[in-house]
């Protein structure tokens, strides 16, 4: 499910916030009717999405205010307010502000109730330091789980990150780490428990006098929805939380409600996990957050994931949508580096709004090993002409082309077909009218969204 968790887990709120956006630009009239109309759509929306009743109507009703009673702003048209308008209101919904992790050294804690997802995201946040040139190590203080321990150190030898284990009590663990530790980011894992009891609030503050944390950061799963908020408030109160990670947002429908819930507990979002692998953690920032959910894409999320991956080039060339055959394999092959395709592709503006990769079949967007394989031998039986211009390659070099390279003619076909989806995807993207010009167009420039 990791691959397409963008569209798949805020699929409704996703969609129904583009239905949203794309009704407003479409208005020919806009009076209070038509303004009310696409208000009471939206709340089935946010409703939908598991948002807070109360917050829905709060929305709703400065939404209405605004649009109706304000004076509008110079140079916009009504419809252009009621556009902006509503994005300020959707970003504000899920976090006014970014959350950011500061690159220096630290001691990281990490709590929440069990399982929130903490080991997982222990070693996913020690991999985003190390990424960046830090120093790392995890520490193993969850004594409470049958085999905590061990699965973060199986995480730390992944990662290549020493795991330190020293000592029986939680407290022991963590007393030894703080003495013996010499990396410059240094993670603490937590226990958990069913619910947040006075052993595990003793057993919190305690850890919180030992290490003295510069970051205690609260993580929270996506499925308890607008329960985030409660318990965001509740750990709060107790241990003095810095920041919330958002886990396994890409394995429930309840996303939109717990970074709704969290976003009014007063923390900010720093992180949400969108997939089991180590890669999959990104930062949350609500502005960008909002533009993939209504199809705007996320130019700048791409470029950092391309950075990591050494392939900035390679996003380009993908941007543009310039690139031959040879090229092409090559850039699937960087890309892959970056994560799952799907991902990569669900940054790109305009490119999930075309419709077009609903219409891919399953897992169409993440390529195997194997079939990678097949691809260079087919390319290599290739002539130059035929590597420039796919369109050259009639059914009779389909059959010289397999029989050359040891495939089968349906092999060559899926090739070119996959070449073909893919430059027509980026092509979609590229000549959407509706993100080029018009409203939608000056709204993503005042909100300094890139189209490309």
């Amino acid at each position: 499910m990791g691959a397409k968790w963008f569209d798949m887990v805020l699929d409704k709120l996703s969609a129904g916030l583009k239905d949203t956006f794309r009704r407003i630009a479409g208005l020919g009239v806009l009076d209070r009717e038509a303004v009310e109309a696409v208000i009471r759509d939206l709340q089935r929306t946010l409703i939908q999405a598991d948002v807070d009743v109360k917050m829905v109507f709060e929305i709703s009703k400065r939404i209405k205010e605004d649009v109706l009673k304000e004076k509008i702003p110079t140079g916009l048209t009504l419809k252009e307010h009621f556009i902006r308008v509503l994005y300020d209101e959707m970003a504000g919904l899920l976090g006014k502000e970014t959350g950011r992790l500061e690159l220096k050294k630290q001691r990281i804690l990490l709590i929440g109730l069990f399982g929130s997802g903490k080991t997982t995201t222990a070693g996913k946040l020690a991999r985003w330091f190390k990424v960046r040139g830090m120093t790392v190590g995890l520490v193993a203080c969850d004594t409470h789980r049958p085999a905590a321990r061990e699965q973060l150190e199986q995480l730390g030898k992944k990662l290549d990150v020493p795991v330190h284990t020293e000592g029986k009590k939680p407290e022991d663990i963590a007393r030894e780490a703080v003495k013996k530790a010499r990396e410059d980011v240094v993670i603490f894992d937590s226990a958990g428990r069913d619910a947040l009891d006075g052993e595990l609030a003793r057993e919190l503050k305690e850890m919180g006098s030992i290490i003295k944390p510069d970051e205690v950061i609260l993580v929270l799963p996506a499925d308890i929805g607008q329960a985030a908020r409660r318990q965001a408030e509740e750990f709060n109160k107790l241990v003095g939380i810095t920041g919330i990670i958002i886990s396994k947002l890409d394995g429930t429908a309840k996303g939109g409600g717990a970074l709704a819930a969290a976003s009014v507990s007063g923390s900010k979002v720093k992180f949400i996990g969108v997939g089991e692998k180590p890669e999959d953690l990104e930062e949350y920032d609500p502005k960008r957050f909002l533009g993939r959910l209504i199809g705007y894409g996320d130019i700048q999320g791409l470029l950092e994931k391309a950075k990591e991956a050494g392939a900035e080039k390679t996003a380009q060339k993908i941007m543009d949508g310039k690139f031959t055959l040879v090229e092409f394999y090559e850039q699937i092959g960087s890309l892959q580096k970056m994560g799952s395709l799907s991902k990569v592709m669900d940054m790109i503006p305009g490119l999930s709004s075309s419709g077009m990769m609903k219409k891919l079949p399953e897992n169409f967007m993440d390529v195997q090993e194997d079939k990678m394989k097949r691809w260079k031998f087919i390319i290599d039986s290739m002539t130059q002409k035929e590597k420039d211009d796919p369109d050259e390659i009639t059914p009779s070099r389909i059959s010289r082309i397999a029989k050359g390279s040891g495939t089968k003619p349906e092999d060559v076909r899926e090739l070119l077909k996959y070449y073909k989806q893919v430059k027509k995807m980026l092509k979609m993207a590229g000549g959407g009218k509706a993100f080029k010009r018009g409203p939608f167009a000056r709204m993503a420039k005042q909100f300094g969204m890139n189209m490309g």
